[in-house]
């Protein structure tokens, strides 16, 4: 399918990013990325866009390249000893249509706890909460609150906006059931990498959309935030690894029902209405063909007078964040996410 800008406020917003595009210069991956890098490639993951979806679930993720190369380092991989301090069991939540399997991540102590739902990445047609585990718990300790990881419903199975329906139901089902998990339901922030970042900002959106209690804070990690495939970072990083423009291309004509989603502000977040939207990190990276949308959704939200920081990792790629075990990067970023956290949270 041929893709298309969300809308003529996308172009308006690059163009006034540009400045700080320029400045987040071409890198080159750090030892400890390269790493991972070399990790994955050794696992023989097939081309995405080459799959079925079925088949590319199969394939070996960025996680599994962290665990292979914890083993080959003689260090530990079962995420307990990794993370120590927190708990994690897995049950189900309210989706938007039925339940729909979460983890729950849980810190050492009484509570309660603060309570972020966090929503994985995958281009809303791969990954799972299992994949993504390393983030999640990682916020879990940096932000001592207890997380709310979610598997939402994926498509082609379920094209949009089923992913979002279930993120907003799921955001519902925290706020109701707080207590429950050692949470304090006044205390509710959303969080997400990748297309999960999208779903953090697009729930947030409907939350005050809906009148709904506003998340304290959103936390989007490297979000897909526009629709063009042709920004300054697309045409970067257009074969970068484990994170391609062909990639993004296969899972928009999974995801999608026809062009005219890419205009729905659900997806272009550039084009939503941003006004009154509590405090928002962003995280990118510079190997990364969403890059640009991180910088893009910043702009925006600043024009729309909306409180937001974001933060650059050099010499890093798309998926880093979850990698705290092996990449310095990964466990700086998941420090900072965590300490922004606890300042909306107000500890």
């Amino acid at each position: 399918m041929k893709l298309i800008v969300g809308a003529t406020a996308a172009a308006a917003i690059l163009a006034v990013a540009s400045f700080a595009i320029a400045a987040d210069s071409t890198a080159k991956a750090d030892k400890d990325m390269q790493d991972v890098l070399k990790s994955h490639a050794s696992l023989k993951p097939k081309p995405i866009e080459n799959l079925t979806p079925a088949e590319a679930r199969q394939q070996p993720t960025p996680a599994d390249a962290v665990n292979a190369l914890l083993k080959k380092q003689g260090k530990p991989t079962d995420p307990e000893a990794l993370v120590p301090g927190v708990k994690s069991v897995d049950r189900t939540v309210a989706g938007a249509v039925g339940e729909i399997p979460a983890r729950v991540y849980t810190p050492d102590g009484a509570g309660p706890f603060p309570v972020i739902v966090y929503f994985h990445g995958g281009g809303w047609v791969i990954g799972d909460k299992q994949v993504y585990d390393g983030g999640a718990r990682g916020l879990s300790k940096q932000a001592n609150a207890v997380v709310v990881s979610v598997d939402y419903r994926l498509a082609p199975e379920h094209k949009f906006p089923a992913a979002w329906d279930d993120a907003l139901a799921s955001y519902k089902w925290t706020l109701a059931n707080a207590a429950s998990i050692k949470g304090d339901p006044k205390k509710v922030a959303l969080a997400g990498e990748s297309a999960g970042g999208n779903l953090a900002m697009a729930t947030a959106i409907a939350a005050r959309d809906a009148g709904l209690q506003l998340p304290a804070h959103v936390l989007a990690v490297y979000p897909v935030a526009q629709t063009s495939l042709t920004t300054e970072s697309y045409n970067r990083n257009a074969n970068a690894k484990p994170l391609n423009r062909p990639m993004i291309k296969w899972f928009v004509d999974k995801v999608t029902n026809s062009p005219a989603d890419l205009k729905d502000p659900r997806i272009s977040l550039v084009d939503a209405k941003l006004q009154g939207l509590p405090p928002v990190t962003i995280i990118t990276a510079p190997i990364d063909p969403l890059q640009s949308d991180g910088i893009m959704l910043e702009a925006a939200l600043k024009k729309a007078g909306v409180a937001v920081e974001r933060k650059n990792y050099e010499g890093v790629t798309h998926e880093f964040f979850g990698m705290a075990a092996v990449v310095k990067d990964a466990k700086d970023a998941q420090t900072y996410a965590g300490q922004r956290l606890k300042k909306a949270f107000g500890g």
